[in-house]
């Protein structure tokens, strides 16, 4: 969800990224077979990791057995899939797919592609994470990722998997019924029914307050339960960050304001929807990481500059010169693959993701490792597109 939509040009595989039209999503799908599984078969691939670890993945389908669904109450209980990126003890798993052949065709159906680039290209990048392996030993700190209104959690995988390989714990979060598809257990594919719905500014801050509660259930699941297994005993509950992209990042700073828990936070090119904006966070750290033309001090429409003032601890306001709202995602990367990058973005997919993978990172690594982080303490020339804001 953002009001920058109309600024950011449709062109080829990055138009994947916009979210789907708030009508004519289509109605979840049932069906008796498992999703379908797709090899490495594209020339696609994710970018390779940077940390000293190998990559473990699994997938966790969670269920809020003290909440109905809000968008679909008929449907039950809440519920989420949640990947999870981990350091592994080797890489001897099965190679962890990208997305579900179902899922990949659902996000081009939605932006008219279904007949432009084939499900299975997208469906079948490849990434750099194991299924079926252990987790490294020790204990880590956990990170969660939520990803823009109506995107899957899959386009935020190479910022999990890179977290996932400098020693985190990262849990990417699908909500229920506001992705355009998620693949759930029983050849259930869940598709946007919230799309439909979601249009005014209360209903958008419905979106922050709803994600935010589905987070603190995840943190629940992953630190109080036996449902991750020995993942929950490689997790460091006393270190937990959160990150998301668009809504997601609001989201991210409304966690943070109901739950003490979590102790840094990051938003990636995301407004905040709740007023006042980015409230109750106390002195914990967050970083507000952007594109320079829609969220520099002079800009129109955002609230940045009103999160600001109440942004007390360790604050950061960057904004990355010639990027746009995706640029933080998976998806502007993979276009560039693909010959299809979009002229009207300066920013190369590449490029955004060393500025997304390094800052995040080490956003992260200061205020949950006590690692002191050069790049968060002003300009550097490594990075001449990024700007620090009102320091």
């Amino acid at each position: 969800m953002t009001t920058r939509h109309s600024r950011v040009a449709a062109a080829a595989l990055l138009a994947l990224a916009l979210s789907v039209p708030l009508s004519g999503a289509a109605p979840a799908a049932q069906g008796s077979q498992a999703p379908s599984r797709v090899a490495y078969t594209s020339g696609l691939a994710l970018p390779p990791p940077t940390g000293p670890y190998p990559v473990g993945r699994r997938a966790l389908h969670l269920v809020d057995r003290h909440r109905t669904d809000p968008w679909v109450p008929t449907a039950g209980n809440r519920e989420l899939m949640v990947s999870m990126s981990y350091p592994a003890r080797g890489t001897s798993g099965s190679p962890a797919a990208y997305m579900t052949a179902e899922e990949a065709q659902l996000l081009l159906e939605a932006r008219g592609l279904g007949g432009v680039v084939p499900a299975a290209t997208v469906a079948g990048a490849r990434t750099h994470a194991a299924e079926g392996v252990l987790p490294a030993p020790g204990r880590f700190p956990l990170v969660l990722l939520s990803p823009g209104f109506s995107m899957p959690r899959t386009t935020l995988t190479s910022v999990a998997d890179d977290l996932a390989s400098r020693g985190y714990v990262v849990a990417s979060v699908d909500h229920a019924y506001e992705s355009v598809g998620t693949a759930f257990p029983g050849g259930r594919v869940l598709t946007c029914v919230a799309c439909e719905r979601v249009d005014t500014s209360e209903e958008q801050a419905a979106v922050v307050r709803g994600r935010a509660k589905d987070l603190s259930f995840v943190i629940n699941e992953l630190t109080k339960s036996r449902q991750a297994g020995a993942l929950s005993r490689a997790i460091d509950p006393s270190r937990i960050g959160i990150a998301g992209h668009s809504i997601g990042g609001a989201s991210a700073a409304e966690t943070m304001a109901a739950d003490r828990r979590v102790r840094a936070g990051v938003d990636l090119d995301g407004d905040f929807f709740l007023h006042p904006a980015a409230a109750g966070l106390g002195r914990r750290p967050f970083m507000m990481l952007g594109a320079e033309s829609t969220h520099s001090p002079g800009s129109e429409n955002t609230d940045w500059p009103e999160a600001w003032k109440h942004l007390s601890g360790g604050k950061r306001w960057l904004t990355v010169t010639g990027a746009e709202h995706f640029s933080f995602t998976d998806l502007p990367y993979l276009a560039d693959q693909l010959g299809l990058s979009d002229p009207a973005v300066p920013l190369s997919g590449e490029r955004g993701w060393y500025i997304t993978r390094d800052y995040a990172a080490a956003f992260f690594d200061l205020h949950l490792r006590g690692i002191p982080q050069p790049i968060l303490d002003g300009p550097v020339a490594a990075y001449p597109e990024v700007v620090f804001r009102q320091r």
